[in-house]
Order: C-alpha cells, then sequence, then structure tokens
C-alpha cells in the first residue's frame, strides 16, 4: 500500500512505513474504508467512470484492505489485488469473501501474476512511492491486453515536506506508453475525500496505443 499524505518525506523519495502496523486503523480515513455512504457513492461513481463498461479482469495494485476492489467487484469485475502488507490482505479477504477476487502478497511493481492479462489496471496512491515508476508504468502497461486501459490515482500531499507525484510528471511518464492519457482533477470533489482538501488530487486513466 501507497497512500501516505502526513508530508512526511519528499517527493522523489518514499518514508519507511510499517503498512502490517498501520492495517487496524487504514480504514479510518474517509477515502479508505469508504464507511460513509457519501464517500462511498462519490468512488463507486468514479470507479464506474474509469474502467471498462463491460465486466472484466481488474488488476488492483497496493490494493490495501480492498476498498476500491469491494466498489470494482459489486459493479462485476473480477478482482485480483496485490499488496505487501499480509495485514491489510487479510481484511482486503474477508471484505471480498464469496466474491469474485483473489488477493496476493506482492510487490506492485512486479506483481506476481505470471502470464495473466488484465482489462484494466488500477494504482491509487502508490506509484509516486516506487523507486522507479518509470519501469513500473511500463511493466503495467505490458500486463494488459489489448484495449486495456491504466487507471492511475496520484497527487501530492503536505505542505512542509510534500509527498507524491504532480500530474504533469505523471502524464510525461505515461508519454511513452500511452496512446490516450486524460486526467481528472479529483481535489475539487470533497464527497471523495470526506472533506475539503486543498493540495493536488487527480486521476489519469491512459489507454496504450
Amino acid at each position: 500500500m501507497g497512500d501516505y499524505s502526513d508530508g512526511a518525506s519528499t517527493l522523489s523519495g518514499a518514508p519507511d512505513i510499517d503498512w502490517d502496523a498501520r492495517a487496524a486503523v487504514f480504514d479510518d480515513e474517509p477515502d479508505h474504508g469508504l464507511r460513509d455512504p457519501e464517500v462511498r457513492r462519490a468512488w463507486a461513481a468514479r470507479l464506474r467512470s474509469w474502467l471498462p463498461e463491460r465486466p472484466g479482469d481488474l488488476l488492483d495494485l497496493g490494493c490495501g484492505t480492498g476498498s476500491l476492489s469491494l466498489l470494482a467487484s459489486g459493479q462485476g469485475h473480477r478482482v485480483t489485488g496485490v499488496d505487501l502488507s499480509p495485514a491489510m490482505l487479510r481484511q482486503a479477504r474477508a471484505k471480498l469473501a464469496g466474491r469474485d477476487a483473489v488477493f496476493l502478497t506482492g510487490d506492485a511493481a512486479a506483481p506476481p501474476v505470471g502470464g495473466q492479462r488484465f482489462d484494466a489496471v488500477l494504482v491509487r496512491h502508490v506509484l509516486w512511492a516506487l523507486p522507479d515508476s518509470a519501469r513500473a508504468l511500463r511493466h503495467w502497461r505490458e500486463l494488459l491486453r489489448p484495449g486495456g486501459r491504466l487507471v492511475l490515482v496520484e497527487g501530492v500531499w503536505g505542505t512542509v515536506a510534500p509527498v507524491g507525484i504532480p500530474a504533469g510528471r505523471l502524464t510525461a511518464l505515461l508519454a511513452p506508453v500511452a496512446g490516450q492519457v486524460r486526467v481528472e482533477r479529483l481535489s475539487d470533489d470533497p464527497a471523495l475525500w470526506g472533506r475539503e482538501v486543498a493540495d493536488e488530487r487527480y486521476a489519469v486513466v491512459a489507454t496504450p496505443g
């Protein structure tokens, strides 16, 4: 999991975080647990607009406790989630028990999915924390079926020591691997976060050429 918005690192490096230790309280954040009906509806509507209309195979990288996986499954998609944290994955498996979903322990940059290919790869607040984001993007593009898409939710958080990746930098990184790129600003929608936010938050939907 790579969601960290406390401003404790730099734009180019991720802090050393014990995600297993954070798993018990991770869903307390409105946009993590999606427990509030308004927040859940807001994310469900965005996902529906980002993911393929027809139910397909979705790879959720850095899936954490599985909140977005659960929404995608509810929209008919078959979910494979990957996260480094066993504690996060235990919660994800519990949330999606009985659904068409599988969760794997592994690195989001090199997910352990073998030769499987997907209709969409969904990554929220993870890319900024990887040591080689360009390489990760190239690998994720290879995991897509023809016509598949990358859905990347990112941002820049904090003022004293901001962390994250600006939209301009991400779109530049996508240029070699994506034919069509759409950037959607998310900062202006407080329903997604359970509060007003002033920092840069956005989604990129990229369809490789």
